[in-house]
C-alpha cells in the first residue's frame, strides 16, 4: 500500500534531495483542477507557501570543490571561491568560535567546547590555504590551526539563498496549504512502525501537510503510545500520558460529551501547548460524531487578505486562556496568546484558539473589546465556510495525525448506545521530538541507499 507506491516514486528522489522525496510524501493530497488518490503520483512538484517548491527547497548534496581561498583582512572575512564559479564568504570569528577541532569541539556530542570568553572576537588570521584533501586550512595568530571540510563549508554559507536552504533543511518551514478538496494522505500503521521510510514519509506529510491518516491498528487502548514510541516519548499534560475521548458524567472537558465541538487548538490554556496530536478510533458512535479540520495556516492567510485590520489585531492583542479540573491531578490553567502567532518575517507561526477554554477574564482596553470580538467572528466564520473544512468519519482501527499547532479540528454531536459508545484514545506530542526523528530517519534513509 504506502511503501510500495512510495517506494516506486520517492526512492530515487531520495539520492537527490531531501524535499524531492517530501514531494512525493505529499502525493496523495488533491490540488484544485488536478485528479487525486490515495498517494497518487501525479503531482511532479507542489509548490508551496513561499517562493520555493518541495524539490527545490533543500541544499544540493553534491561534493563541494574549493578553487581558491584567500584573506580579506580589512574586512576580517575568507573568501572562498568555488570550483562551479561560486564565491563565499566567512567572518573571521564565525570560523575560530566554530573551529572543528578537538580542542574546540566535543566531536562525540558534536558540542563547543570553546568558552565564548576564550574567544577573541576581533581575531585576525595568519595563514589561509586549500589542503591537498581539499579541505580549508587557518593557521591563527596564536598558532591555533582550525581545518573545515568544504561541504561543510558550503553549507554554512552566509548567502541569503544558502541560509535560507538551510533553515529549510533543518526545520522544513514551507508548508502545502489545503481547503476542503484535501484527500487526507494515508499511510499504513504497520508500516509505520516497521519501516523506516514508510516512517519518514509519513512525518514529512505530517509536517508538509499537518495531517496524515494511519489505518490498520488494532481497535484497543495502547496504540498511540506505540506510536508515539516510534518517534520518541509522550507529552504528559494534566489529562494523562493517553486520555480517552468518551461520554462522562460530570465531564470535566467538552471532548468527553456527545456534543458537537466547534474548531479549535487544543490545550491553548498551556503556555506551551502540544505540538502533534493524536486520536485513534477504538468504538465509533452509531450515528454522527465526524471529524473535522481546517487548515488554521490557509484560514490565516485568507483572513490576512480579505481583512487585514482583523489579521492585525488577532496577531497582536493578548487573549486569556483557562482550564480547571481533575484528572491526572488537579490543574488550574491561565495563560495569555495571541489568537494567530506570526513569526519575526511576519509568516503564521501557530494558531492558538479554543472557544471552551477562552477565559471570561479579557485584559484588554475597552476600546478594543468590540474589534477584537469583530476580528475573531470574522476568522472564525473563514474556518466554517464549506469549501474550507475536510469532513471524515473514523472507523475503529483508524489513527488520525496531526498538527495541533495549525489545524483546527472539531467534532459533529452523535449518539451512542450502551452496547456501542464512543471511544477515542488521544495523545499528545512536542514538534522538538518529532522533528529531531524526522531527522534521524532522514540520515538513516539517505545512508542506505
Amino acid at each position: 500500500m504506502w511503501m510500495s507506491t512510495f517506494a516506486r516514486f520517492a526512492l530515487p528522489a531520495l539520492q537527490r534531495s531531501t524535499s524531492a522525496m517530501a514531494c512525493q510524501a505529499l502525493r496523495a493530497c488533491h490540488r484544485p483542477g488536478q485528479a487525486a488518490g490515495l498517494l497518487s503520483s501525479c503531482l511532479k512538484s507542489m509548490q508551496l507557501r513561499g517562493h520555493q517548491t518541495l524539490g527545490s527547497a533543500s541544499l544540493p548534496v553534491a561534493c563541494q570543490s574549493v578553487r581558491h581561498v584567500r584573506a580579506l583582512d580589512e574586512d576580517r572575512l575568507m573568501e572562498v571561491e568555488w570550483e562551479d564559479g561560486g564565491h563565499s564568504l566567512y567572518p573571521f570569528t564565525w570560523l575560530r568560535d566554530n573551529c572543528q577541532c578537538p580542542l574546540c569541539t566535543l566531536q562525540s556530542a558534536q558540542a563547543r567546547k570553546l568558552l565564548m570568553s576564550d574567544l577573541d572576537i576581533l581575531t585576525g588570521v595568519n595563514v589561509v590555504e586549500v589542503t591537498n584533501d581539499n579541505k580549508v586550512s587557518i593557521v591563527w595568530p596564536d598558532q591555533h590551526t582550525s581545518v573545515f571540510d568544504a561541504e561543510w563549508l558550503k553549507k554554512r554559507c552566509f548567502s541569503p539563498a544558502a541560509r535560507q536552504a538551510m533553515q529549510e533543511e533543518l526545520f522544513l518551514n514551507e508548508r502545502y496549504y489545503w481547503d476542503s478538496k484535501l484527500r487526507i494522505p494515508t499511510a499504513d500503521y504497520q508500516e509505520v512502525l516497521h519501516d523506516d521510510k514508510a516512517a519518514l514519509a509519513w512525518l514529512l506529510a505530517l509536517r508538509r501537510v499537518g495531517i496524515v491518516y494511519l489505518r490498520g491498528a488494532p481497535a484497543e487502548q495502547g496504540h498511540v503510545a506505540r506510536l508515539a514510541e516510534r518517534i520518541g516519548y509522550l507529552r504528559l499534560t494534566f489529562y494523562g500520558h493517553t486520555w480517552q475521548v468518551q461520554d462522562k458524567y460530570m465531564a470535566n472537558n467538552v471532548a468527553y460529551t456527545s456534543g458537537r465541538l466547534s474548531l479549535h487548538t487544543d490545550y491553548p490554556a498551556l503556555h506551551f501547548a502540544p505540538g502533534v496530536q493524536f486520536l485513534h478510533c477504538i468504538n465509533q458512535a452509531v450515528e454522527g460524531g465526524e471529524s473535522e479540520v481546517v487548515d488554521g495556516f490557509h484560514m490565516a492567510e485568507q483572513l490576512q487578505r480579505e481583512d487585514p485590520e482583523a489579521f492585525r489585531t488577532l496577531t497582536s492583542l493578548h487573549v486569556d486562556f483557562t482550564d480547571t479540573g481533575i484528572d491526572y491531578c488537579d490543574f488550574i490553567l491561565q495563560s495569555k496568546k495571541c489568537i494567530i502567532d506570526v513569526d519575526a518575517e511576519g509568516r503564521v507561526a501557530r494558531i492558538n484558539y479554543n472557544n471552551a477554554t477562552r477565559d471570561s477574564v479579557l485584559d484588554l482596553p475597552l476600546h478594543q473589546v468590540q474589534p477584537f470580538y469583530r476580528s475573531l467572528k470574522a476568522f472564525v466564520d473563514i474556518m466554517n465556510r464549506p469549501e474550507n473544512v475536510v469532513t471524515y468519519s473514523m472507523e475503529p482501527g483508524d489513527i488520525v495525525t496531526f498538527d495541533n499547532w495549525r489545524l483546527l479540528h472539531g467534532r459533529r454531536s452523535y449518539i451512542s448506545r450502551p452496547d456501542r459508545l464512543r471511544h477515542l484514545e488521544g495523545a499528545y506530542l512536542d514538534w522538538d521530538e518529532v522533528m529531531s526523528r524526522l531527522r534521524i530517519l532522514r540520515n538513516s534513509v539517505h545512508e542506505d541507499m
